[in-house]
């Protein structure tokens, strides 16, 4: 995971229990850019997910059991196509979430299942027609000394099998200078071990690590704190393995910061925060109308992976959050009905103290996002338009908003109090349409919306709600 900056984070009370944050880098100056990438990686990076599910739903802290009865039961039947799980790896011990973003080696063996639970994971989400990411923390390693969850003893800068002092970074200080490239990726974040990614031993270390999970099936990599390692660095790692897969890397955007989101667009997607920052602005304010220019000042949407909120912005308030209610299921709604990058959502659990960890299995407090019919509709929705263009913009200047997403998709989505009713053009063709934000999944029951011969459509969209139409409901 990562916060918003190490600084925005809320740091816990006790040095060797500290979130897993991260901080890393050589100092390349500002002449990082495009220069020495393409020598140091073999293996294109992706666009978007690689096929025709595009849509990720991360299960944030879920125990990999749990992941594997709901690519079954949820995740495939909805047309997921892809699941992040949060780290497969050794860690620290305790009841925080942060635990599981300290590690101590690279064995299975943590608090949400070993290597025999990570593999059937793998196995049942591929029958479902679901591909696995699997969060990946190799900026660091723990900020303190003691057991593992499997039973490793180790010490900060001695992790038995893996890691021994000469293979982290000489500065064992915080990162205390966002503008200052060395700072952010040679310092510690938040007094976390951080690693000599520079180091050929080190990169040789993770690509074996990623690459072990890569031989269970794993689809995919989130790179934790991909910020503080030079995109060099982990352009070094993904050459060094056989065949990376599908990677994103987590770069938070701070402005007037030494270290950018688009340099890491050489070896990979990139999470774009400033997606759930426009979010929230807009829906916060009541100006959905502002969505229109959702992809201005951000990375090409080929390259950005969006989301509406993650573990870390929910958190330090960046972002909006389930505890929005309506707002936060519609915000949903837009990030599935909108072409810009490659949707992802969070599905995490309920919290009053921002360090408590996970509910257990089957127990109350899950917020269950991914499988909200709202949301389940619209991930439908999502691979039925595919890559149509957006089209047939309508707002009120203010709450609500309408597009279609060419000949295949519209929607219309309206945050105010109020109905909103009156009729819209839209490209689809004439018929009979299930409004999927609606309709149950198995049938129309009565939800359904006529579009005429000239793709118009009468609808109403009651207050905090919306409507939904594509072609193949």
């Amino acid at each position: 995971m990562q916060r918003h900056r190490n600084r925005d984070r809320a740091v816990p009370k006790e040095p060797h229990r500290r979130r897993r944050y991260r901080a890393r880098g050589r100092t390349l100056a500002g002449a990082l850019a495009a220069v020495g990438l393409a020598a140091f990686a073999p293996w294109p990076s992706q666009a978007t997910p690689p096929g025709d599910r595009t849509v990720t739903a991360t299960l944030f802290e879920w125990k990999y059991a749990d992941v594997a009865r709901a690519c079954t039961g949820q995740l495939g039947p909805a047309g997921y196509g892809y699941v992040e799980v949060s780290p497969a790896s050794e860690h620290v011990q305790g009841d925080q979430w942060w635990t599981s973003y300290q590690p101590v080696s690279y064995k299975i063996a943590g608090r949400l299942g070993d290597r025999d639970a990570f593999a059937a994971m793998i196995r049942s989400c591929h029958t479902a027609g679901v591909k696995v990411i699997a969060d990946a923390v190799v900026n660091h390693m723990s900020a303190g000394s003691g057991t593992g969850t499997g039973g490793t003893r180790y010490t900060k800068y001695n992790y038995p099998g893996y890691y021994q002092d000469q293979d982290f970074h000489g500065c064992r200080k915080p990162i205390s200078d966002y503008t200052d490239r060395g700072d952010v990726q040679n310092c510690e974040l938040v007094g976390l071990a951080d690693l000599d990614t520079g180091s050929d031993y080190v990169r040789t270390t993770i690509a074996k690590y990623l690459d072990d999970l890569r031989s269970l099936g794993v689809d995919g990599f989130r790179i934790d704190a991909a910020k503080h390692i030079a995109a060099t660095d982990l352009a070094a790692v993904k050459g060094k393995m056989k065949d990376p897969g599908y990677w994103v890397q987590e770069v938070v955007y701070g402005a007037g910061e030494a270290v950018q989101p688009d340099e890491y667009t050489g070896t990979g997607d990139v999470d774009e925060f400033r997606y759930g920052t426009h979010l929230k602005s807009a829906f916060r304010s009541g100006n959905l109308a502002q969505l229109k220019s959702v992809a201005d000042g951000k990375l090409g949407g080929d390259r950005a992976r969006t989301f509406v909120d993650n573990w870390d912005t929910e958190r330090n308030g960046s972002t909006l959050t389930y505890k929005d209610g309506a707002a936060y299921t519609l915000a949903n709604v837009f990030m599935l009905a909108s072409p810009y990058g490659s949707p992802n959502v969070y599905s995490g659990y309920e919290w009053t103290d921002k360090d408590a960890g996970p509910p257990a299995s089957g127990a109350a407090g899950w917020t269950d996002e991914h499988a909200k019919r709202e949301i389940t509709g619209m991930v439908g929705f999502r691979n039925a338009v595919g890559a149509a263009e957006l089209n047939n913009w309508w707002d009120n200047g203010g709450s609500a908003i309408a597009f279609g997403r060419g000949s295949a998709g519209f929607v219309a989505i309206n945050s105010g109090d109020g109905a909103v009713s009156r009729t819209f053009a839209t490209s689809l063709p004439a018929g009979t349409y299930c409004d999927v934000v609606a309709a149950d999944p198995a049938a129309c029951d009565g939800h359904t919306v006529t579009v005429g011969q000239d793709g118009s459509a009468q609808l109403t969209v009651p207050g905090h709600s919306a409507v939904a139409l594509h072609i193949t409901r």
